[in-house]
Parts: C-alpha cells; structure tokens; sequence
C-alpha cells in the first residue's frame, strides 16, 4: 500500500484533524494539570508534544507503541524477539503512561529507546514523525489515533496492529463512523487480533486480518528477588495466606470480609491493581491491623493484612500464596486482568466471571482447571475458604495453570514470520 493511498481522508477525519488543531494550544495546560495530579511526567511533557528527549540513532528504526502498563508488558517478548533476530534495528519504544514508563525502563533492551507517545494534535504528531522517522510501527491492542496512524503512514512507515482488540462496544461506538475507522485500519499492512471476535469486528471495518496474535499469552515468568522472597516467606511461617492481586474496590472489603470468616484466619496480602490507592484500602480495612510494604512495615504475628503497594513486585507477590485471586473480573468496565502472568508462575486463579477482555484465555484456563470464576462476593468466600482447606486441589490448579502457559509459546513464532516482510532489508 503506498501512502498515496491513505491521503484521501474521509470527513470525518478530517473534520478531526481540524479540531485537534484548533484545540493543540491547549495540550500544554492540560498536560500540566495532569502532571500536578501526577497522571503525567513532569520532567518530560515535551515528548507528550512531540519534541524528543533524545537523539535518532542512525539507520532503520523499528517503532513499537503500547498505551500502558499490561500492553507494554506484553509487548516485551515481541521486542526481545525482534533485537534478538535483528540486532541491525534500532527499536523506539512509546507508551503514554508514567507506570508503564517506569516498566520499559526496567526491562527495554539495550538496543530500545524509550519516549512518552505524542498527544494526537497535527503538530506533536508532525514533530515527533519528523524526528523519528520510523521505517516501520507496530501498534498494540487499540490503539488508534487518527493523525499517528495516517501521519506516520502517509511518511513511509509500513504499519502493523498485533495483539489487536476490539470490544463489542467499541464497535458499536465506531460504526457511526465506519469510513474513518475503515481509513485507519487499512493503514495497516498486517492485523493480528488477539481472538476470533475482535477478528471478526475488525474485518466487518474493512481490515486486513492475516492471522491471530495474543502477545498477553506470552512473555516470561515474571521475576522477584529471591532474597526478599525468602524473607517475606520467612516471616509469614507457617500461618496460610490469602493473595490477591490487581485488586479494585471493593474487592479488597470482600477479601477482607471473606477472610474474617476461615478459621484458622490466614494473612491476607493485597497488591492493589492501583498502588496509589494504599491510604484509601488502608482506611476501608480497619481496624484490622495493617503492614504497608511501602513503608517497610514488618510483617508480625498479628498481622491481619500485608499491603503490598509497592510498583513492580506482581512477580514476588504472586509466589507467596498456592493460588491467588486476580482482581477487576466483578465489574463488566473493567472486564478482567491477564490471567498469564499467574500462569507462568504456576499459581491458580480465582476470579469474578466478568472477565470480556480475556474471555478466550480464562475460558481455556477454566477448561483446564487452573482457574475458578465465581460470580459475587459470596461464592467468592466459599471458593477461598475452599482452597485453603483443600491444598492438594489448589497444587493441582497449579499445575494445570503452567501446563497451559507453556503450550502459548508457539505463537511468536507465527507472528514472527508474518512480520518479517515488514521489516526493512538488512544493510549491505
């Protein structure tokens, strides 16, 4: 496809285009409110507007975008698979929030740079396109901003969407305008989506849907720190404990609740899905006595709850319990978290059943009994006290749980392949 072939846009967007101009001199404010309610980076609100904080490294640049933190974890092994067949690349890595910031600096490559994604007015995009000037984008999930996709597109770049979703009521918002979204998606030389739905949606918009891709069902094993490990392990003893991750309200008063109620009371630890949250769920759960991992607060005897509201340490909390509950799954907003990073680490699941955003991968691990969907606050009890009762049933989620995990690596490889006639030749 070449780029003459997006430059007719629809009106629709371009009557976008047009307002995005007229509303770009008020980025910048915007920006900055967000940043003083530390939703943005402060020392690097430039790069939100197109201006880089950094320079081009010479030759072909590979440009990857996730929007934040679980879509640019996912996007690791895909990096990872791409530096390690073509170290020859450069690799530009964008995100738009400040914790998946943090994530990609941790874990990017050597060969990976990486800047906060430009705000989709005409002028950070054409500023940050012209510095770029990215040979090829990859683009996960659902994200589609009209002027990155047809800017980057009408410049040469050649565009890939992986690990693509679209939800029901995503399609529904977006066929009242289906020439525009048909205009972006067949911007795109390669469409990967994430399960047979969003395929079948992406195709009815006029995409070119080549295969499937799921980048969620793969990656590595999260990692922890085995000293700290051992030591939280150490003081915990014997006493059962109950863990739960990527909670929301007000799923921590329901475990709290639930685990009140087992007898003998197991330690209840906590890694809420937002860490920021930690003086609202401390609050919630008293009186019951309550140790803060982000204040170095010890766990004691008495210990009801261990809050562990601390960034980046899923990979130690999940290895302290048989089984975990994963939050987000009761509330059909938020439609569930990835189950695989539990998965990887051989933990079973509980979850709420309202899990749309992953309903392939918990079906399957349900199927394969890894994985328990409950459907409110009291089934939700009953199926904790359950497994802590029954330990060799929560060994055997267990498991089942990285036996599933570890057919999905095949994946890469097909998308590999599908990709590989995107990326520029070799020099020389």
């Amino acid at each position: 496809m070449s780029p003459a072939a997006t430059s007719a846009r629809p009106l629709s967007l371009t009557a976008y285009r047009i307002a995005a101009g007229l509303a770009a001199p008020l980025a910048r404010p915007l920006l900055e409110a967000r940043a003083r309610r530390g939703k943005e980076d402060f020392e690097r609100l430039g790069e939100r507007l197109g201006y880089a904080s950094a320079p081009r490294p010479a030759g072909a640049l590979v440009w990857l975008h996730a929007v934040s933190v679980g879509e640019s974890v996912s996007l690791l092994p895909l990096i990872d698979a791409i530096a390690a067949e073509r170290p020859d690349l450069a690799l530009l890595v964008t995100s738009g929030t400040r914790a998946s910031a943090r994530v990609l600096a941790e874990r990017l490559p050597s060969s990976a740079a990486h800047q906060y994604a430009p705000v989709d007015t005409p002028g950070a995009v054409a500023r940050f396109l012209a510095h770029w000037r990215p040979d090829v984008g990859i683009f996960v999930e659902s994200e589609l901003w009209p002027n990155l996709i047809l800017g980057a597109r009408a410049q040469g770049a050649r565009l890939a969407l992986v690990s693509a979703r679209m939800k029901e009521r995503s399609a529904r918002r977006w066929s009242a305008r289906p020439s525009a979204v048909k205009a972006m998606l067949q911007a795109f030389e390669l469409v990967l989506p994430q399960d047979a739905a969003t395929a079948a949606r992406l195709a009815r918009f006029g995409a070119n849907v080549s295969s499937r891709l799921n980048l969620k069902r793969l990656g590595a094993p999260l990692t922890c720190d085995p000293a700290e490990l051992a030591r939280l392990r150490a003081a915990i003893g014997a006493r059962p404990r109950l863990v739960a991750v990527s909670t929301h309200a007000p799923e921590e008063t329901w475990l709290a609740a639930a685990a009140d109620r087992i007898d003998p009371r197991p330690l209840l630890i906590i890694a809420p899905r937002h860490p920021d949250r930690a003086d609202e769920i401390a609050a919630k759960l008293a009186p019951r006595r309550l140790a803060r991992r982000s204040r170095g607060e010890p766990i004691e005897t008495d210990t009801d709850v261990y809050l562990a509201d601390s960034f980046g340490e899923l990979g130690l909390v999940l290895r302290l319990g048989p089984f975990a509950f994963i939050g987000g799954g009761f509330d059909p907003n938020l439609g569930g978290h990835n189950p695989l990073e539990a998965a990887r680490l051989g933990v079973g699941l509980v979850s709420g059943a309202q899990v749309a955003n992953h309903a392939e991968s918990f079906a399957e691990l349900a199927a394969a009994g890894a994985v328990r969907l409950v459907a409110d606050e009291r089934r939700l009890g009953v199926e904790l006290a359950a497994l802590l009762a029954d330990p060799a049933r929560a060994e055997a989620m267990a498991a089942a749980a990285r036996a599933y995990a570890d057919g999905q690596h095949d994946q890469m490889d097909r998308a590999l392949a599908l990709m590989r006639p995107l990326l520029p030749a070799p020099a020389g």
